[in-house]
């Protein structure tokens, strides 16, 4: 298998997965707050929307599918 393969492979599946929950939404931690001398630990939640999961998949199709010119 050559990159071209594996890159459509990873996409085709990242694809089909965003697609199957509807969007996924993960959470990184955020800027930790110190009010009134309480330290806070805070979290940024993120979304990606199913659209991105279609483009993906699209993406993917399209790269096994398209062929390289021979010169």
């Amino acid at each position: 298998m050559n990159t071209k393969t594996i890159a459509a492979a990873i996409l085709i599946t990242l694809g089909i997965v965003v697609l199957a929950y509807s969007g996924i939404t993960f959470k990184t931690p955020g800027k930790p707050v110190d009010f009134l001398g309480l330290h806070i630990e805070t979290t940024d939640s993120h979304f990606i929307p199913p659209a991105v999961g279609g483009i993906a998949l699209v993406g993917g199709i399209a790269l096994l599918v398209v062929r390289p010119k021979r010169a």
